[in-house]
């Protein structure tokens, strides 16, 4: 304690004081290590030759050395963060003492010591100044934690460059006290790292009373291999924070001891695979492209996506204002000096607006990703989804072809394959009317010997964080202290993350031909029950259930929805194939004759018209035989 208060006493000085004090330190180490030079080098304290160059040597080390310090910075360094370049500086430093030392005794003719003494001097004195330093510098960390009487006892899992990183930043924080490293690799067990040891995972069940969180510090760990390590140590009922990922850490968006909770975004799904080269840019690069529904989830992504690729203008089309505005911002920001941006709030089902507008600003390829997608609203709002998912897919198609458009990509959904919703019947139908127009365009591509617009589509299941996704509803509910509602126990979906989503979409639109159905390889297929007791523990509570009835979270099914399945496929009858890209397929399904789907289109449009629901479902149920109609509907007229 009393040494302590001595610290308190020496942090409470002012700067001038601390430096004073570090200069009166030096004066008496000086000296010192000019006589131990000469006892270690002739061991004996006072030999002959001492006496004699001594003399001149004591007084001359204080009159050269400390002026020789004060003008190379030696008393500029804040003592908390002194490290090793600070110690390569003493070394530099009192270097030069010896030298210029040596060279006053030559020039004056004064005796010299023994040759070897000038290395013992050298040495000497950088050993005393840099121990004083850094002897100060961990008597200030240690000050500092002992004040804090919150701190953290934490284990680092990773015992790397970053946990090596992370341990050190949490040094100067204060905040943390590093127990133990923890790490797989057994050539790193029972060594240290700063007088850290370092174990196997497996003794965290023995120290499990002695920590408080486990920091992952292993910014390039694979999903799957995260996924494992949480779920051990979730078992426990241990906290877990992470460093920011490779590319946070490098790009200089976040620094090692930027910790953050693990998010659900973080386990599942499967780790993205880089993109290849070939396929990103062919065709957005100096293009004008177009996105409709531009501020939604997807369509938000794939703007930011493409204004990486160099396009030559980017037309945002959403009918949302709030939406509209905000990704108009985004993109002012992003977009690059030479090319154009423009704001459109309109209806992807206006044909004439859509038309006027593709043919005013020259576009190139349009991205549809404008649709109602929330299946209980859509469910109950049958002719409102039909309108929009339908029609707004008409309007662009077909005024994309009257212009001459070179390409056009439907955002499709897994919800289509044998529909038991209207909304997965509508996207289905949608995808009908995206074939049509490819055949069309193939035979008026022959007849006038010019290339067609290629009409094409892409499938994949739920995107992590969108606004249809059930994360952001679980993470409300669990905020909301409960309970979490599933509609069945047993039911499973597939999940991606919105940017690999978006990627895959636009290296799948370079290998579109015209006409197909691009699938998008999604992973494991996740169970939602799962899902949701793994997002109660990495927000630090328990599942309330049979087993634990003291647990804070219960998670409740009320039932399957009107429409809702099970789990979701992504193909109805064809067979799909490999294409340039691992984790995308292409296939080839039952299409409608365009005549015949016309017709049938603009019965649907007149029942639409008429607020008539029956007459449109039953016109559904034609184009779509495979729907599976749910009965007993609340609709609204």
């Amino acid at each position: 304690m009393k040494q302590l208060k001595l610290i308190s006493k020496v942090i409470s000085l002012s700067p001038l004081s601390r430096r004073l004090l570090l200069i009166a330190t030096d004066s008496l180490l000086l000296p010192i290590a000019v006589w131990l030079s000469f006892w270690l080098r002739l061991s004996n304290p006072f030999p002959p030759v001492f006496l004699a160059a001594g003399f001149w040597l004591m007084p001359a080390v204080l009159l050269i050395g400390l002026p020789l310090y004060a003008f190379t910075g030696q008393y500029k360094g804040l003592t908390r963060y002194v490290g090793s370049a600070a110690l390569y500086n003493l070394a530099g430093r009192n270097g030069l003492l010896v030298l210029l030392l040596a060279a006053t005794g030559v020039m004056f003719q004064w005796p010299m010591p023994p040759r070897s003494s000038w290395f013992l001097l050298w040495l000497l004195l950088t050993v005393f100044t840099g121990a004083v330093r850094f002897a100060l510098r961990d008597a200030l960390l240690n000050l500092g934690s002992s004040q804090n009487n919150e701190q953290l006892r934490v284990a680092i899992y990773g015992a790397g460059e970053a946990g090596a990183q992370l341990a050190a930043a949490l040094r100067l924080a204060g905040n943390y006290r590093v127990v133990i490293f923890l790490d797989d690799n057994p050539s790193y067990w029972r060594r240290t790292i700063n007088g850290i040891p370092i174990r196997p995972p497996q003794v965290l069940s023995q120290v499990h009373d002695s920590i408080d969180q486990v920091l992952l510090a292993i910014p390039s760990l694979s999903r799957k291999r995260r996924r494992q390590i949480v779920n051990q140590l979730q078992q426990r009922g241990t906290p877990v924070l992470q460093v920011p990922s490779v590319d946070d850490l490098t790009a200089g968006r976040a620094r090692i001891d930027a910790l953050r909770p693990i998010a659900i975004e973080d386990l599942l799904g499967r780790d993205a695979v880089p993109p290849d080269p070939r396929l990103l840019g062919p065709g957005i690069c100096d293009a004008v492209v177009c996105v409709t529904g531009a501020g939604g989830s997807i369509g938000s992504e794939l703007c930011r996506q493409i204004v990486d690729l160099h396009p030559k203008g980017l037309i945002l089309l959403e009918q949302s204002e709030p939406a509209l505005y905000a990704i108009e911002h985004e993109m002012r920001a992003l977009l690059p000096e030479r090319a154009f941006l423009q704001a459109v709030l309109g209806n992807a089902s206006d044909q004439l607006m859509v038309q006027n507008l593709f043919l005013d600003q020259a576009v190139d390829v349009v991205f549809h990703a404008a649709a109602y997608k929330h299946v209980p609203l859509v469910e109950a709002n049958p002719l409102a989804g039909l309108e929009n998912n339908v029609g707004s897919t008409y309007s662009v198609c077909r005024a994309a072809a009257m212009v001459g458009i070179s390409q056009v990509v439907l955002i499709s959904t897994d919800k289509a394959v044998r529909p038991t919703n209207v909304m997965g019947a509508s996207k289905r139908l949608a995808e009908l009317v995206v074939q049509a127009h490819a055949q069309e365009a193939e035979i008026i591509a022959k007849s006038h010997s010019q290339p067609p617009t290629r009409f094409s589509m892409v499938r994949f299941g739920n995107v992590l964080g969108s606004s249809g996704s059930v994360v952001p509803l679980f993470r409300q509910q669990i905020a909301d202290g409960g309970p979490i509602t599933i509609t069945h126990p047993e039911i499973i979906r597939y999940f991606m993350t919105i940017p690999e989503a978006a990627q895959l979409v636009l290296q799948a639109a370079v290998l579109s031909k015209g006409g197909e159905v691009f699938l998008l390889d999604m992973g494991d297929p996740v169970r939602i029950k799962s899902l949701a007791e793994q997002m109660v523990r990495l927000s630090g509570l328990l599942v309330r259930d049979v087993r634990n009835p003291q647990g804070d979270i219960e998670i409740v099914c009320t039932g399957l929805r009107l429409g809702e399945k099970l789990y979701e496929e992504l193909l109805i009858d064809a067979q799909s194939e490999p294409t340039g890209h691992p984790l995308v397929y292409r296939a080839r399904e039952r299409a409608l004759q365009p005549d015949e789907l016309w017709a049938q289109l603009e019965t649907l449009e007149q029942s639409i018209a008429a607020q008539d629901v029956e007459v449109a479902l039953a016109v559904l149920k034609v184009l779509v035989p495979e729907w599976q109609r749910s009965e007993g509907r609340k609709t609204v007229q």
